[in-house]
């Protein structure tokens, strides 16, 4: 399918990004098309820039002050169709829209010390549902989207800090898909798990950009080209090629995606 013919739901536009107090930016005039319902994988050495940029997505660095945005990050508005740029966004509740409509999973799980029900209703009652009918069903909808229903339905009131690293990781992934965003993004979500749990993952995150986008920051380079429509390779703050990810892989442009890919450096 060429390019042309697919949806953009974000778009990265000469973004610099620079951190509280750094001397120059981390990003330099980073360009990025996120397609609808693709997956697009971020890669390049540590360091090179790949979470700066994802978690500018949807703007989680500015829980720490005194960065600097420059350039724009539009997200597709879902009822007027229209580019909104996310980096004109100021105040909380605005900020906390965003998150919702653009969710984040960490490397590391992170979920809440509370119920397992609890942990995926959490979002959906900040969002104003109180009805037990209607989040019972939520919740179950959201286990069943995230491949773990069956090994939860017995236990939804036992605590989430009981359950192994990848069951939490797709506890998280069901509290994000609960609140149904247009983006989930991964920041290196399988990098403290054992291979059963990644392939688990890497499953799940397949099954689920048939109704949300994915972009996923990863180190392993069989993920990106097992896992990706499209892969975005990085280097020192700049983004180097991005392309499908079977160019990227089999045939790239550039000479240092090629060296990094065949493991020349990095």
């Amino acid at each position: 399918m060429a390019n042309s013919e697919l949806k953009k739901v974000m778009e990265v536009k000469d973004l610099f990004f620079t951190y509280p107090g750094a001397p120059e930016p981390t990003l330099k005039g980073n360009n990025l098309p996120i397609y609808e319902n693709k997956i697009t994988a971020l890669i390049g050495p540590s360091g090179c820039g790949k979470s700066t940029l994802l978690r500018a997505m949807n703007r989680i660095h500015d829980l720490y002050p005194g960065l600097t945005y420059k350039g724009k990050i539009d997200l597709r508005n879902q009822e007027t169709g229209k580019m909104e740029n996310i980096l004109d966004l100021k105040k909380e509740n605005e900020l906390i829209n965003l998150r919702q409509r653009v969710g984040m999973i960490f490397q590391k799980p992170t979920p809440f010390p509370m119920s397992i029900y609890d942990n995926v209703a959490y979002g959906l009652k900040l969002q104003g549902i109180k009805n037990k009918g209607e989040l019972d069903g939520l919740v179950e909808e959201a286990l069943k989207g995230a491949a773990i229903w069956k090994e939860t339905k017995d236990r939804l009131k036992d605590s989430a800090m009981g359950m192994s690293g990848g069951q939490q990781q797709r506890l998280c992934i069901a509290r994000s898909v609960a609140l149904k965003p247009e983006v989930l993004l991964f920041d290196e979500p399988t990098s403290a798990l054992d291979p059963i749990s990644t392939g688990a993952i890497e499953e799940l995150i397949s099954e689920i950009k048939k109704d949300i986008t994915v972009a996923i920051v990863t180190h392993n380079m069989q993920q990106a080209s097992r896992l990706s429509d499209f892969t975005t390779f990085m280097y020192l703050g700049d983004i180097i090629e991005f392309d499908e990810t079977e160019k990227i892989f089999l045939n790239p442009s550039q000479k240092m995606t090629e060296d990094y890919i065949t493991g020349r450096f990095g």
